[in-house]
């Protein structure tokens, strides 16, 4: 298959460009706390309408929005969008499998777990095999595709929250404040009180930080 997309096809260039060469309903995949030693993986789906009043006002990557622009486009996908899920992957699945595969695993979950099959899929940065319907790995897609942004958005908002209320039961931690990413702070909070439930052991730092350097890791 191939489409031609303009350099300044903009957020939805992507969606358009695909509805043209005959696929109606396009779901971005992606994913937050890849790269975090503490809570679980997320991952989110979303197809978004094709007419102009479905897009999302402000939308983009969730990493350029503040929290406050990203619970008000969470709000707006959730009302707007076709359909949407959310997966999450817990600290000790993604300790047996690895963190690749787990963010490929839960990629392939979110899009198949969408209420309405999709006729193409959009994942960010990773391609994704067993989703039953045409794909394509786009690099950065959360900055280039609105379908994906929206993914990213809802992953995002909804891992904030889930680390939010880890804060309040482990509050030594802080991590209302990093979300349980490799922070300065966190490391600190780390090496003062050990690894509790929620950390990763497949990451050295937390193996370091309890002391047992050969505790188990990724499969």
């Amino acid at each position: 298959m191939a489409f031609v997309l303009r350099r300044d096809a903009g957020l939805y260039g992507f969606e358009r460009a695909l509805r043209r060469a005959g696929f109606a309903l396009i779901a971005g995949a992606d994913e937050a706390g890849r790269g975090a030693c503490a809570g679980p993986l997320v991952a989110a789906s979303v197809i978004l309408g094709g007419t102009p009043g479905s897009q999302v006002r402000g939308l983009k990557d969730s990493k350029l929005l503040t929290p406050l622009q990203r619970e008000r486009c969470y709000d707006e996908i959730v009302a707007k969008a076709v359909a949407w899920s959310v997966v999450l992957i817990d600290p000790a699945e993604c300790d047996r499998l690895g963190m690749h595969v787990a963010n490929i695993q839960a990629l392939r979950r979110a899009v198949c777990r969408l209420d309405v099959r999709p006729d193409f899929a959009l994942t960010d940065g990773f391609g994704v095999d067993g989703l039953g319907v045409p794909s394509l790995a786009v690099w950065k897609g959360d900055a280039v595709a609105g379908c994906v942004a929206a993914a990213s958005v809802i992953a995002k908002v909804t891992r904030d929250r889930i680390m939010c209320a880890a804060h309040d039961r482990w509050p030594q931690y802080r991590f209302d404040v990093h979300k349980g990413y490799c922070t300065p702070l966190h490391q600190q909070l780390l090496g003062e009180n050990g690894p509790c439930e929620i950390h990763r052991w497949c990451f050295e730092n937390v193996r370091r930080a309890s002391g047992v350097p050969d505790a188990p890791k990724a499969g």
